[in-house]
């Protein structure tokens, strides 16, 4: 089995506003990452206290989202150094891991 290096990473938002489709398009069209996945929670609060959630009655448009992307260690060291442009910080989380390519 070969195993390689990665580097993981989270990106925490909410749905509000454009910024979620502009990290998917530059990392899917511009930086080709390996794997993207998004997540959208139903319940969850940041540094604001601001508690973002939904319930049956109301169809939130602003819930939480993660966006979580892994790649070789240089290539994400590279894309976070752009990300720093257009996050706010305390919103990234990263660690290293392992992927199994066999």
């Amino acid at each position: 089995m070969t195993v390689s290096e990665i580097i993981v990473v989270r990106i925490y938002l909410t749905e509000a506003g454009e910024l979620q489709k502009t990290l998917l398009a530059k990392l899917h069209d511009e930086e080709k990452v390996r794997g993207v996945t998004v997540f959208r929670g139903i319940s969850g609060f940041g540094r604001s206290g601001k508690v973002h959630s939904s319930t049956l009655l109301d169809l939130s448009l602003d819930l939480p989202v993660v966006i979580e992307f892994f790649d070789e260690p240089a290539k994400v060291k590279r894309i976070l150094s752009h990300l720093k442009e257009i996050l706010q910080p305390g919103h990234v989380v990263s660690w290293n891991a392992k992927v199994n390519e066999s």
